[in-house]
């Protein structure tokens, strides 16, 4: 499994021979190192409907004809604005698709999609697949059940730590205690002024408390999980 970070939330997965985007905010976000028109997607994977998440889902999709996996109301409005390929889920569920097993989690977070309508639950996403469980916690706070989460075993969390609109650094490190997780990877920062943090500073300080090993990556590094 390859990990690609675009900057903000975004992120390639490449699995199996698939290639699922998630949360795929180009237009508008100053760290992506590629445009909306030069990714390609099987599924695009959106954890809620605002603008800097759902992003350019509609356009990727339509081009691709990817999948498009979200919650139920998300799921509806793209296919309203012409994407073909859908699938609804909702929190606590989980689905075996051809490129894995995908379970939405709880997030503490809003919903609302770009023409102000009701976007639904937030959600994390839980990708199980060729042997590794990948959390992204999309856009939250910190919730003790992060605990539960943690118990099926995480080879590597994605979390926020930009503070102001989800988790901050302290409360990032204290989900990282919560989830156990083999690697932790921080996002959702520097992309706006009001959620700028040290990642460099954030990763030392959980190396120093805990045991779990840190990546921070920069837009357009990847990881490979081995």
């Amino acid at each position: 499994m390859r990990l690609t970070w675009y900057g903000h939330a975004c992120f390639l997965v490449e699995t199996g021979g698939s290639r699922l985007l998630i949360d795929p905010f180009f237009t508008g976000n100053g760290q992506a190192p590629v445009t909306a028109d030069e990714v390609t997607a099987d599924a695009i994977l959106v954890t809620h409907g605002h603008a800097d998440h759902l992003g350019d889902t509609v356009a990727i999709a339509k081009r691709c004809q990817a999948l498009v996996v979200s919650n139920f109301e998300i799921c509806n409005w793209v296919a309203a604005k012409g994407v073909a390929r859908v699938h609804p889920q909702h929190v606590g569920g989980a689905f075996e698709h051809a490129w894995g097993r995908l379970k939405l989690t709880a997030a503490q977070h809003g919903s609302s999609l770009p023409d102000g309508s009701y976007g639904g639950n937030p959600c994390g996403l839980l990708l199980s697949a060729e042997g590794h469980t990948v959390y992204h916690a999309g856009d939250t706070g910190l919730f003790y059940d992060m605990k539960l989460i943690g118990d099926e075993g995480i080879d590597c969390a994605i979390l926020p730590i930009g503070d102001n609109f989800t988790m901050g650094p302290e409360d990032a490190l204290r989900a990282v205690q919560l989830l156990r997780p083999a690697r932790v990877i921080p996002i959702h920062y520097n992309t706006f002024d009001v959620i700028r943090q040290d990642a460099d500073a954030w990763a030392e300080r959980v190396r120093e408390t805990t045991s779990v090993e840190v990546t921070v990556l920069r837009p357009g590094d990847s990881l490979e999980l081995a």
